[in-house]
Order: C-alpha cells, then sequence, then structure tokens
C-alpha cells in the first residue's frame, strides 16, 4: 500500500480546510487585521494564516507517527522510524515550529492606520530565526559533502553543521518575504515549489523531506483556498517564515541543497532588485481600472513591478503568472 502515505496529506488538507474558518473569526475578534492595499476599497482582513498551515502540517506529522507506530503495516514509504529518523522528524518539526511562532510576533504588532504589522525591526528578524536553526544544528544531518562550482566536492566537516545550516536556514526563512503582498502570492508560489522538491526528494529517496514536503503541499492548497483573491485571510510572516524554513529544512534534511537553490531563484532575483532600493520597495500597488498600478512608476525594483508597472495585469494574472515561473524555474531541478 505504497500510496497511503498521501492519506496524511489530504488529512492536513482538511484539517486546514475546517480550521482556516475559525482562525479567519479569531483573528478579526482580536483585531489583528490589515489593510488589503491591491483592493480599491482596502478592506480589513485577518493577518497571521501561517497558523493554519502550521497546524494542518503537525497534524499530519503526527497521524504519519501515530500509524507508524502501531499499523506499521499499512504504508511502506520506505521511512523506517528508527531512531534516527526519529530525531530527524522532530528536529526539523520544532525548526518549523519556532520560525513559525516568531513570524506570528512579527504579526502581532499592527499600526494604527492598519497599513501593515510593525513588529520585528530588521535586525532582529535574522537573530530570532537563528534560533529557530538550533534543532537541526545540534544533531547530525545531512551530508557534509557539497559540489561547489568551479571547485568541485568539499568537505565541509563540522562547520556544515555550525555555519552553513544557520546561514542557510536564517537566509531561506527571510527570503520568502520579500517576495509576497499579493492574495495568493505566497502560497501559489509555496504549492508549486513544495510539490516539486516533495517529488524529487522522493524519488532520490529522501523520505523525510517527501513527507515534510507533501503535508506543506496539502496544508497550502487547503489554504489558498482562502488566500486567493479576493482574500479572506492573509498569510502574514507567519506564512512566510514558514515557507522559507521549509525548503531549507527540505534541503538539509534531504541532502538536496541544489534542488532548494535552484526553486529559490525568484527569491535570489527579488533581493537583487530589492537591493538597488536599499529593501525599501514596496510589491504591492494601488487599485485603477481592475488593474494593480506600481507606486514606483516605471522603475523595477521588485520582479513584480515587471507587471505592476505596465498597469495592464489584475491581481489574479500576477499571481499566476509568478505560479507559472515558478514551476518553470523548479522544474530545471530534474535537469
Amino acid at each position: 500500500m505504497k500510496y497511503f502515505v498521501f492519506l496524511y496529506g489530504i488529512f492536513s488538507f482538511f484539517v486546514v480546510l475546517f480550521i482556516t474558518p475559525w482562525l479567519i473569526r479569531y483573528l478579526k475578534k482580536i483585531g489583528l487585521v490589515v489593510k488589503d492595499q491591491n483592493k480599491e476599497s482596502k478592506p480589513l482582513v485577518p493577518i497571521s494564516g501561517g497558523l493554519a498551515v502550521l497546524f494542518g502540517i503537525m497534524a499530519g506529522l503526527m497521524l504519519f507517527l501515530f500509524v507508524r507506530t502501531f499499523f506499521s503495516g499499512f504504508t511502506t514509504i520506505g521511512l523506517v522510524l528508527n531512531n534516527y529518523n526519529l530525531v530527524v522528524l522532530f528536529s526539523a518539526a520544532l525548526s518549523i515550529l519556532t520560525v513559525t511562532i516568531i513570524g506570528f510576533l512579527d504579526d502581532l504588532i499592527i499600526d494604527k492606520s492598519h497599513d501593515g504589522s510593525v513588529g520585528l525591526k530588521q535586525w532582529q528578524k535574522p537573530l530570532l530565526t537563528l534560533i529557530a536553526a538550533v534543532p537541526l544544528m545540534v544533531i547530525k544531518i545531512g551530508t557534509t559533502d557539497m559540489g561547489l562550482p568551479f571547485i568541485g566536492v568539499v568537505d565541509f566537516g563540522i562547520f556544515y553543521a555550525l555555519i552553513l545550516v544557520p546561514l542557510g536556514f536564517v537566509g531561506s526563512s527571510n527570503m520568502v518575504n520579500m517576495l509576497a503582498g499579493f492574495n495568493g502570492l505566497e502560497a501559489g508560489m509555496g504549492i508549486v515549489y513544495t510539490g516539486m522538491l516533495g517529488l524529487y526528494a522522493y524519488v532520490n529517496d529522501s523520505y523525510v523531506a517527501a513527507l515534510i514536503a507533501l503535508l506543506t503541499f496539502c496544508s497550502l492548497i487547503a489554504f489558498f483556498i482562502y488566500n486567493r483573491s479576493p482574500a479572506k485571510i492573509l498569510p502574514g510572516d507567519s506564512l512566510t517564515y514558514l515557507l522559507g524554513a521549509i525548503i531549507a529544512v527540505i534541503a538539509i534534511v534531504g541532502n538536496l541543497e541544489r534542488a532548494a537553490l535552484i526553486c529559490s531563484i525568484p527569491f535570489i532575483l527579488e533581493l537583487i532588485l530589492k537591493s538597488r532600493a536599499r529593501l525599501h520597495a514596496h510589491n504591492y500597488g494601488y487599485f485603477k481600472d481592475g488593474k494593480i498600478m506600481s507606486l514606483h512608476g516605471k522603475h523595477v525594483y521588485s520582479l513584480t513591478h515587471l507587471f505592476t508597472r505596465t498597469g495592464r495585469f489584475t491581481e489574479n494574472q500576477i499571481v499566476y503568472s509568478f505560479m507559472i515561473i515558478e514551476l518553470i524555474i523548479s522544474s530545471l531541478i530534474w535537469i
């Protein structure tokens, strides 16, 4: 029953599908709402939808552990629940949980105008996300050998865990937030790269990474139903941090650094463009005649400005275009 594993993903999907409406009502009740900047009326929408996705991932993971512990004969995906794999799973789960909580803390403080959250300072974000990397640093996980362009294979030894793991985790956790600001953009792109990385991990026998990717993929599909335009809930930093951490976890746990780096190309390009504006440019624009216009005129300080500077695209057209772009780029991992 090899395909029994997909039931865990389906379980995560339904958990998010049913818990998100409750989360929407609760966030409205406590006033955790911000303006949807790309709408004509700029309605107040609940923020921090990453909490629902986190709950879906954790619920699917707990179901997997329960079934594999008490009914191990029902699934044969090659993942043996020995002490090592249990440590890896729980370390990955702890890192994902911690980074999502940090993102939620960033979402908590909303400015008086409700234009957005003003929680953590820029210098605080990498320091706090470094804490979330610790569970992955303290276990001997992955391989310390890495292939570098023009150099070849280098064995980093203990420096892999002490330097490369935290650097990769912190950088990945903070990068998804840069390419955001449109209904469904973060979740939509996340669906693409978690699906592609999960399939790639499975084919390469990296079953822990494949399981984490599967649960995230299915949770995001359910969340996308509420997050697509017009959004009933916004992702917030709780989701962007979570998604960045997922990419890092898949790379580290599955020894899939090259594949994860390829899937991250849009975010790397976004960082380069944002650096031209000293990271102060806004992705979102303003609503005019059903289209989204850039706040920066004809200047391109973000990949989104390639669309908004023309004033010819709706929010949905922009989001689905980025999903297609991410699909094309992510497909390069198979080459």
